[in-house]
C-alpha cells in the first residue's frame, strides 16, 4: 500500500488533471460541450437506450440529462422515437450527423493529444493508458464505499436547523 504522502500527491495531480480536460475542451467544435460530446459518445458505444438509462451513464440527474439531449436533438445530432416498449418514455439514439460530430471530436481529440504528448515515448503513452485504465477500474470497484459520510452530530445539526 502506497504511503499517505503519495496519496495526497496523487490527489493533487488528480486535481491539476481539470487543466488537461479544459485545454481538450477547447479542441471541441464550438457548439459541441464536452457533456455534448460525452452524451453521444455513450449513445455510439451503448447503443439506442432511454433518457433514465443516459442519465445513469453520465451521472446526473433527470432535467441535466433532458436539457443535454434536448440540445443535441436540436442539432440533430441524436434522435428520440417513442419506445416501443413503452409509448411514455423515448428511445434515444444517434443519428448519421451525430456520428460524424463525434468522429469530428475524436480527431480533434486525438491531434490536440498527439500535439501535446510529441516528445512522449509510446512506450510512455502505453503505460499512462494501463495506469489510467486501472485507476478507473478500482473506482468502479469501490464506488458504494465512497458514498459520502454522515456523521451523527451533522445529521442532527440538518434536521433541526
Amino acid at each position: 500500500m502506497a504511503a499517505q504522502e503519495q496519496y495526497e500527491e496523487l490527489a493533487r495531480q488528480l486535481s491539476a488533471l481539470g487543466a488537461v480536460k479544459r485545454g481538450l475542451s477547447r479542441s471541441l467544435p464550438q457548439d459541441c460541450s464536452p457533456a455534448t460530446a460525452m452524451l453521444l459518445a455513450l449513445l455510439k458505444q451503448h447503443g439506442d437506450m432511454r433518457m433514465s438509462r443516459l442519465g445513469e451513464l453520465l451521472g446526473i440527474d433527470a432535467s441535466v440529462t433532458s436539457r443535454h439531449v434536448a440540445y443535441a436533438a436540436e442539432r440533430g445530432w441524436i434522435d428520440r422515437q417513442p419506445d416501443p416498449l413503452d409509448k411514455r418514455s423515448r428511445q434515444l439514439s444517434l443519428t448519421p450527423s451525430g456520428g460524424a460530430l463525434l468522429e469530428e471530436v475524436s480527431a480533434r481529440y486525438t491531434q490536440a493529444l498527439a500535439t501535446c504528448l510529441q516528445d512522449w515515448s509510446d512506450a510512455d503513452v502505453g503505460h499512462l493508458i494501463g495506469l489510467m485504465t486501472r485507476l478507473r477500474e478500482s473506482f468502479g470497484e469501490c464506488r458504494p464505499r465512497l458514498a459520502p459520510q454522515h456523521h451523527p452530530a451533522e445529521h442532527a445539526t440538518r434536521t433541526h436547523a
